[in-house]
Parts: structure tokens; C-alpha cells; sequence
């Protein structure tokens, strides 16, 4: 029998992953806080639902993928939640990147239901999620994840087990670190080329081939030229919150990490400027503004 699939939360990694589950065939049942993506997938042949408790009374295993650490906590944790509402055996997944703490709560309260929880954010964005082909960090049990494989198969072309609960969120983390960090590093370097009068586009095609070359120096760099800030694909906001997570893992283990605190502290400049729903190629610029210089195309 064809398993089937919940899913809550249709965000712009959640609406593709959806549409992935459906078209491999799965039985989906949906919810979302608006009603609007809700009907839409209804309407692609999903099962719409109205709380997360109907979502995993309707379903043999349950994928949430959410904004943030309080509304993660509020569907799997709170009155007629995912957890209140699972029953022994089945699965509960949460996509999201919050904390290792926070998916630890959940798991230990899944477990007293006799159900399994698996922490498994996803990496590779919109894109990645409308092909299928996203990377998924999963942290839980050997047995929940061969449960949940055929699942993460249909949405993600790099599927691994990291560990136990909470392991998922951890490697995550040290992901969106690296993502915050570079992306200051690509804002930074462009911005110092191009104060010296070199061609910004060259300096990416070189660079592109060189040992300075990065994911977010070629995803970021033509937005930055561009000042396309506001196709906010990955909004600066996300990042914050990611980054802070990051952080206080870090204070909790003791490990130094000097970039992400310097990074930071750049992000807090963008917040005090309003920039935190831009695409977070936009780090670029409060560095652009202490300098009085702009990366653009030299032709613009």
C-alpha cells in the first residue's frame, strides 16, 4: 500500500516539495495557515485539511517544513499539534532549520507517543525543491528513516541519515554558517575590486575558476550587479534567524567562531536599515554604504 504522505506548512520550499510527493504518486493531505496555497494544491489533487491534527490523523507519516523556531514548536508541540495527535509507529518529520534543542523536545515528546520523529532540513532552494533533487540532513533512527526514504527520495536527490535527533539541525546549521559567511565574503571582495576599478563581471568569470570560487559568490554575484535585492529568494531575515541558531550552538559547545559573530554584526546593520525582506545578497549593502562605492555592472 502506497504510503501516505502529510504535509504542513506550503512556503516556497514546502508549495514544490508538495507538488513533487504528488507527482510520484503519493496520497497527500495538506494544511497551511492560509487557505489559499491550501485549495490550490487541493485543486492538484491534494487532500486539503484544516489543522494539523487532521494532517496526521489522515496520514502515515507527516512532513512539516515552517518559518521558524515558535511556529515549530507551536504545530508539533501545542494543543492538538502533530505530536498530541500521532499515534504509535508513525512518523513525524520536520524540514525546518531551527535549533538541535528544539528538535530534541520534539523527538522526546513523539517518543512518549510511541511515535518517531526525525529532524531533516533541506538545502538547495527553490530551484532544487521544484526538481526534486534537494539535499535532506535527516537525524533520527535507522528505522524512521528507512520508513521515511521512499518519501525523501521523491523530493531530494541527496538524501542522508547525519545521526540521531538533532543531528539533522546541527548540520544544517554549520550549513546556513557557511552560507551567511561567504555570502559577506563575496559582498566584500566585489565591493574591493570594483573600489579599484576592475569590471565586476570579469572578476566573477575569473573567480569563477579560481581558488576564491564560491556557491554564493555565483549566486549572489549577478543579483548584487543586478540590484535585484528585492527577488528576495532567500531573504535576509531566514538568514538571521539561521545564524543566530548557529551562534548559540556555538556558545552552548564552546566553539569559536569569529566570522559568523563578524557577520552578525553586518546583518544587524542591514536590520537597522530595513533590509532584512531582501534577498540576502543584500549584505552588500551596508558595506557598500560605509564605502561609497557600488557593485554594478560597469556598463550600467
Amino acid at each position: 500500500m502506497t504510503m501516505r504522505v502529510g504535509f504542513i506548512g506550503l512556503g516556497k520550499m514546502g508549495m514544490p516539495m508538495c507538488r513533487q510527493l504528488l507527482a510520484k504518486g503519493f496520497p497527500l493531505t495538506v494544511h497551511n495557515r492560509s487557505r489559499g496555497k491550501v485549495d490550490m494544491l487541493a485543486q492538484e489533487g491534494a487532500n486539503p485539511a484544516s489543522s494539523p491534527k487532521e494532517v496526521v490523523e489522515a496520514s502515515d507519516i507527516v512532513l512539516a517544513c515552517l518559518p521558524d523556531g515558535p511556529t515549530v514548536e507551536s504545530v508539533f508541540l501545542g494543543e492538538n499539534g502533530a505530536v498530541e495527535s500521532a499515534r504509535p509507529g508513525q512518523v513525524l518529520v520536520d524540514h525546518s532549520t531551527v535549533s538541535s534543542q528544539i528538535s530534541k523536545r520534539i523527538g522526546e515528546a513523539a517518543a512518549l507517543r510511541g511515535a518517531a520523529f526525525m529532524d531533516a532540513p533541506i538545502s538547495g532552494g527553490v530551484e532544487r525543491a521544484a526538481e526534486g533533487t534537494l539535499t535532506i540532513m535527516a537525524g533520527g533512527d535507522e528505522a524512521a528513516f528507512e520508513t521515511a526514504l521512499l518519501v525523501f527520495q521523491a523530493m531530494g536527490g541527496n538524501v542522508r541519515r547525519v545521526g540521531p535527533i538533532g543531528a539533522g539541525s546541527t548540520v544544517k546549521l554549520v550549513n546556513q554558517h557557511l552560507v551567511a559567511v561567504h555570502s559577506l565574503a563575496a559582498s566584500e571582495a566585489l565591493l574591493a575590486g570594483v573600489a579599484q576599478g576592475a569590471d565586476p563581471d570579469l572578476l566573477i568569470d575569473i573567480l569563477s575558476t579560481s581558488w576564491g570560487a564560491s556557491f554564493m559568490l555565483e549566486r549572489n554575484g549577478p543579483a548584487m550587479l543586478d540590484r535585484d535585492f528585492e527577488n528576495a529568494r532567500a531573504p535576509l531575515r531566514l538568514i538571521y534567524k539561521d545564524l543566530s541558531f548557529a551562534l548559540e550552538g556555538a556558545k552552548e559547545s564552546g566553539a569559536s567562531m569569529p566570522l559568523a559573530e563578524r557577520t552578525m554584526e553586518i546583518i544587524l546593520e542591514a536590520e537597522e536599515r530595513g533590509l532584512l525582506d531582501l534577498d540576502v545578497s543584500c549584505l552588500a549593502l551596508p558595506l557598500e554604504a560605509r564605502s561609497g562605492t557600488e557593485i554594478r555592472r560597469s556598463s550600467a
